[in-house]
């Protein structure tokens, strides 16, 4: 989906605001954090040694001497490494709500453990990461060559600070990405602890999605001003849905980018569903917010209580995907076709 509304302006950008930065960093002027500095390496497997090299999806090889320790993550990228035993020492991106427990799309991270750069969109402490020290800032990518939640006006920056690693998204499965990501921990030393029966639990749920293919299944999110259809050809985990055999609505005309069709709430009922899975994350609406819109209230899939979560922003790793099938398996027995 389309980033949240700008939180608020960065204030270092390209060369000269490194060297600001630095020299305050040099000063113990690190900038504000959530949390303090954590020690933790950034893997509990093998020491790290070197030299260390990595080719991520911009087609970017990276080189350092020694297998970097003090990394950097995306929350969505963090709670992918975190599954497969790499231990970041800092996040950017949704991982604290607003009671202070953790946000869904940082997973497993222990956010009492990380610093915290940035908790919304356009919002990443540059100074504080500066002095972080960091050897290597890990991201997603939804556009190739862009990082994910890194402010396009302090890319330059924080560039030069360490080496930076991108995953990409769009147009690839999930069992691509979460692929990239194993390669990416197993050249950090990961522990891999659990991963095994992960992958066993992912597949077996996989397998078992081929028995709803008479179930026609619309993705959405909701907005206060709009109801959005996702395009499933550019999110991994609909790929997935897909090559497993679920039978997935695809929008006829999708906004500019490709990601969904933009309808309002009196269009709310354009495509037809057994099913809806709704997007869970902080920023869209509640399932009780949408129902107050009379179209979407009236719903087939809706009157029939076949509305069931979409974690759209599982961890990309075989336990965040092995708990989202599992529970996608178990909503959709419970469901039958409207038509």
């Amino acid at each position: 989906m389309s980033g949240p509304v700008l939180a608020r302006r960065g204030f270092l950008s390209g060369a000269a605001g490194l060297a600001a930065a630095l020299t305050l960093a040099a000063c113990g002027d690190g900038g504000t954090s959530t949390q303090a500095t954590p020690a933790a390496p950034a893997s509990s497997g093998a020491p790290s040694q070197g030299p260390w090299t990595f080719t991520d999806d911009r087609g970017k090889k990276l080189e350092q001497p020694k297998v970097p320790t003090r990394i950097v993550a995306q929350v969505g990228a963090a709670a992918a490494l975190w599954d497969f035993g790499v231990r970041p020492i800092a996040v950017f991106g949704p991982h604290k709500l607003k009671d202070g427990s953790r946000d869904p799309q940082v997973g497993n991270v222990d956010i009492t453990k990380v610093t915290g750069l940035g908790n919304v969109w356009d919002e990443f402490n540059v100074e504080q990461y500066i002095a972080l020290q960091p050897d290597l800032l890990v991201s997603s990518m939804y556009v190739n060559g862009t990082l994910w939640y890194v402010p396009e006006k302090s890319r330059d920056t924080i560039e030069q600070v360490a080496p930076t690693a991108g995953v990409m998204l769009t147009g690839k499965s999930a069992t691509e990405v979460i692929g990239k990501y194993e390669e990416l921990a197993a050249s950090l030393g990961a522990s891999m602890e659990g991963v095994p029966e992960a992958k066993a639990r992912m597949e077996a749920a996989t397998k078992e999605l081929a028995q709803f293919k008479n179930l026609r299944i619309l993705l959405a999110s909701g907005g206060a001003d709009a109801f959005w259809v996702v395009n499933p050809p550019e999110y991994p985990d609909i790929v997935h849905m897909v090559n497993a055999g679920l039978n997935v609505v695809t929008p006829s005309k999708v906004d500019e980018g490709g990601f969904f069709q933009t309808l309002s709430w009196e269009n709310a009922d354009e495509y037809d569903a057994d099913v809806i899975l709704y997007d869970t994350r902080t920023q869209a609406l509640k399932p009780e917010e949408m129902m107050k819109k009379p179209t979407f209230a009236k719903l087939p899939a809706v009157e029939a209580g076949q509305l069931y979560p979409w974690s759209a922003e599982a961890p990309f790793s075989y336990q965040g995907y092995a708990t989202f099938l599992e529970e996608l398996v178990a909503n959709l027995k419970k469901a039958k076709p409207l038509q």
